[in-house]
């Protein structure tokens, strides 16, 4: 029987508890020994757990509380990898690596304790592996320093530092590092403040003498040249990424950098993406020279290319995500996700195609509960649309549904198709969702990324009042309930909507940036240049960034808000989201700051998940007008 309801009154299958237990992202895959393993979060637990696939079931490798991330530029990645049966993992707990020699077997600490030193990019090495060290070197959020080291595999290093090999350093980041199979060359990528690694990077190449780079080369890159993901060949050469076309696609280089860049796939679609975290691969060589790639406008192309005459085999479309993690005997593993899949982990058969599933990110949730996705473009606008969905449930006649307008953080991030459960906890209760790829996302080409160039606070704030207001016109949500909900530099682009513009009835901002001063003088070194492109230098531009900040305009604002905040919080510290509850309360808005002790940039335990996701839903519905049964009312303040 159908339940005939209004909009956001839907009876869901979908609770906010039921949504965390059941959402679990795979991530990192490894080939060991004959089993696969990888990381994934556990949210119960606050923490990362590697996991493996035996006799048919998933079971633990690593009890807690070992926790397998790291935080080299703040995000981290690559916090684990494997060298034959042996693993190697970061453990946030004390920032060191530990070898772990099989399951239930105790860690072995490989490098020595201290304080504010991280490694990450964790890649297999001959008796070693090969990371990115980063180290502090003093007190402030930008006094760090980086190289590439080999940390040996038999413990040496565990109490004696110098043990350590520092590979090469003379630049502010390094990431990506790839030794030559025959040990006497290194790939890796570089880059300097004030570029990102979506501005301008290079590619170094350097040979090898006892573990050290003695000479090195630029081979392709600058600062208006974004290179990624190096990669050796079978035949001795490297393949590289490079948007020097406007375009991230694939190249073949020269490693003694004779002659120009190949070009293996040119084509108007993404071979690459933003670096936010460290061990992402947009493309795996296979031994017989063909090449295993993602490709990606709006959504990903997974292709099998043979470079010698430049012809693909399309293996999957509709994909996002996709990230190629490890290849043996014809196998690779991937993780991606589409709107039919939530993250998942698969194993591709090269020789035939055939994927098998073996992790999904979501358990024991009603599919048919979950939205289909609808790629659109509104004036120029990319965005993904999610219809309220709800097999038990349909609204009167005549009626349309309230908007979450969805800003995706970054802001050099992408959408991207997705089975979200986040998305699905709205839609199967009625409401409308579309997550905006707004200028300055990635996937489109370098044209579009670079729409932000100096406009952060203008762009972004123009293409989701556009599509917003599209979606109203053209009758699929209602033009009187439109709201607006975004995380990190998303909260950013949510506060200066509402400061801005009239479009939105309320906003929700998890851990959003309010003010632009206070981001550009106190945040960590991965992006503590990173507002010179989107805004201007600080402070040769303070105008600018005071005239552009939300806090500054809140005259303006006349729609209640959610300011959703973890108290741990390195990137957006928790300042910024009193000093806009202040601002409020100043006002008399309707407003709630809700702050979440141990959470940090992106909230990981139970706890917080739960409860930011039902005082989001409570705060829609006593501001758009209608009443989301089961949920707990979320007292606003004035």
């Amino acid at each position: 029987m159908v339940e005939i309801a209004p909009y956001g009154e839907w009876t869901s299958p979908l609770s906010a508890e039921a949504v965390a237990a059941g959402s679990h992202a795979p991530d990192s895959a490894r080939f060991v020994g004959d089993e696969v393993w990888w990381a994934e979060p556990i949210s119960a637990e606050r923490r990362v757990a590697l996991l493996r696939r035996i006799d048919g079931r998933v079971a633990p490798v690593l009890p807690a509380p070992w926790n397998v991330r790291t935080t080299v530029h703040e995000y981290g990645g690559g916090a684990w990898t494997a060298v034959g049966t042996t693993v190697v993992f970061s453990h946030l707990g004390d920032g060191r690596l530990h070898r772990l020699d099989g399951p239930g077997l105790e860690p072995v600490a490989l490098t020595p304790e201290a304080d504010g030193t991280a490694f990450g990019g964790l890649v297999a090495a001959d008796g070693a592996v090969l990371a990115v060290r980063e180290a502090r070197t003093g007190e402030g959020p930008q006094d760090v320093r980086r190289d590439l080291v080999l940390v040996p595999l038999d413990a040496s290093a565990a109490d004696d530092p110098e043990a350590i090999t520092s590979v090469v350093a003379g630049s502010r980041f390094l990431a990506q590092p790839r030794i030559s199979p025959d040990g006497t060359r290194i790939a890796w990528i570089a880059w300097d403040h004030p570029n990102m690694p979506w501005d301008g990077t290079e590619l170094r190449v350097g040979d090898l003498d006892g573990g050290r780079v003695t000479v090195y080369r630029t081979l392709l890159g600058g600062p208006t040249e974004s290179v990624l993901q190096p990669e050796w060949l079978p035949d001795g050469r490297l393949a590289v990424i490079s948007d020097r076309s406007g375009w991230w696609n694939l190249y073949r280089v020269d490693p003694e950098g004779g002659g120009e860049p190949q070009p293996l796939l040119a084509v108007e679609r993404e071979t690459g993406g933003p670096l936010w975290v460290l061990g992402t691969r947009w493309y795996l060589p296979l031994p017989d020279g063909r090449i295993l790639l993602t490709a990606t406008f709006g959504s990903d192309d997974q292709l099998l290319l043979d470079p010698e005459d430049g012809s693909t085999v399309a293996l999957r479309t509709d994909r996002s995500g996709t990230s190629w993690e490890d290849l043996r005997d014809g196998r690779a593993l991937l993780i991606d996700q589409s709107a039919a899949d939530p993250v998942s982990l698969w194993r591709l058969d090269v020789v035939d195609g055939g994927f098998t599933l073996l992790r999904s990110g979501v358990d024991d949730l009603p599919r048919d509960a979950f939205p289909e996705a609808e790629l659109l473009e509104i004036d120029g606008v990319h965005a993904v649309l999610y219809r309220p969905r709800n097999p038990g449930a349909a609204a009167p006649e005549g009626h349309l549904p309230p908007l979450v307008v969805l800003v995706h953080g970054g802001p050099t991030s992408q959408a991207g198709v997705r089975m979200n459960p986040a998305v699905a906890y709205y839609t199967s209760r009625g409401i409308a969702v579309v997550d905006v790829d707004y200028g300055g996302s990635t996937g489109y080409g370098r044209a579009y990324r670079e729409r932000l160039a100096g406009q952060w606070g203008v762009v972004d704030v123009e293409d989701v009042v556009t599509v917003a207001r599209g979606l109203a016109q053209r009758g699929l949500a209602d033009p009187r309930r439109l709201a607006i909900e975004g995380g990190s530099a998303g909260g950013w682009t949510v506060l200066a909507a509402l400061t801005r513009t009239d479009a939105f009835a309320a906003g929700v901002s998890r851990y959003g940036v309010a003010d632009a001063v206070a981001l550009a003088t106190d945040t960590h070194d991965f992006e503590g240049r990173y507002l010179d492109r989107l805004i201007g230098p600080y402070p040769e531009a303070a105008d600018v960034y005071r005239e552009r900040t939300p806090i500054t305009h809140v005259d303006g604002l006349s729609a209640p808000v959610l300011l959703l905040q973890g108290l741990d919080d390195r990137v957006v510290p928790p300042a910024q989201s009193r000093l806009f509850r202040d601002a409020l309360a100043a006002r008399r808005i309707p407003h709630a700051l809700i702050e979440y002790p141990g959470e940090g940039h992106g909230f990981r335990g139970r706890e917080a998940l739960v409860s930011s996701r039902e005082a989001a839903l409570s705060f829609y519905g006593q501001v758009l007008g209608f009443t989301p049964p089961g949920v707990p009312v979320l007292p606003l303040e004035t």
